[in-house]
């Protein structure tokens, strides 16, 4: 997995690539929480994402409660990962863009 960072200001995308897995996870929640601070929107672009655990879903909705007011989205989801976001329920508590 690769992470890219793009910070706008009070705006932050990361760019997520590869698998995230149980392996994967904790780098991805590292980079999170290294950046919340004075952060108003994050958005995770999953463009290049290829596969999503039950664990990458944990830290996509403990992003969503760590952001509080502050907005957040995902987007450019692959036919795959938007499937799994689908069948868990995800798309009705995740914005996705």
């Amino acid at each position: 997995m690769t992470i890219e960072k793009k910070r706008e200001g009070n705006r932050l995308i990361l760019a997520v690539s590869g698998r995230l897995d149980t392996m994967t996870t904790p780098e991805l929640e590292n980079v999170i929480k290294e950046n919340l601070d004075g952060l108003e929107e994050l958005v995770l672009d999953f463009e290049n994402l290829e596969y999503i655990s039950s664990a990458g879903l944990r830290v996509v909705l403990g992003t969503r409660k760590a952001m509080g007011d502050g907005k957040f989205s995902v987007r450019n989801l692959c036919s795959d990962v938007r499937e799994i976001f689908d069948i868990t329920g995800f798309s009705d508590i995740i914005t996705i863009e």
